[in-house]
């Protein structure tokens, strides 16, 4: 799966995905299960959708491990949510208060939005969460500083 808009998964899934990639080796559905307080069957058929996306490979008795699209996408799901927190610490919130706040809407800012965000704020380093890194969209690359933001006009267009 591509990252395109950034849009594209459940703010379960995008959960599930940023978990995973903080582990080492194979995730099991119980652990997630546990981890998150649901159903090992909401937990099975939540992978099976990551694993259809092409997200993370499942093998039963063994658990889930990221592709290499997966561990992409992770990691601008790690970005995003770093980028929404610390711009979050600039409104006086706590780096705790930020991280909290991000989670609950991280899954409804687009990739456009957060490299413009990311190059406004001068692609720092380090946010309230942990480290960020920086991919050839936000450093201005490819597309660079013309990313679009869904529902935006483009240069000189109409939404």
């Amino acid at each position: 799966m591509e990252i395109r808009d950034g849009l594209g998964l459940s703010p379960r899934k995008v959960t599930y995905l940023k978990y995973i990639a903080g582990c080492s080796g194979a995730v099991r559905t119980s652990e997630l299960a546990v981890r998150f307080g649901v159903d090992p069957s909401t937990v099975t058929k939540t992978l099976g959708e990551l694993a259809d996306a092409g997200l993370l490979s499942l093998t039963p008795y063994h658990g889930a491990v990221l592709s290499q699209s997966g561990r992409e996408y992770a990691g601008f799901l790690t970005k995003r949510h770093r980028i929404l927190a610390l711009a979050l610490t600039h409104f006086g919130l706590s780096d705790e208060e930020a991280c909290a706040e991000a989670s609950r809407f991280e899954s409804l800012v687009s990739k456009g939005a957060i490299d413009r965000m990311c190059r406004a704020m001068g692609h720092p380093q380090n946010g309230a969460c942990g480290a960020i890194t920086h991919d050839t969209g936000c450093l201005g690359a490819g597309t660079g500083s013309q990313d679009p933001v869904p529902g935006e006009p483009e240069q000189g267009g109409q939404p």
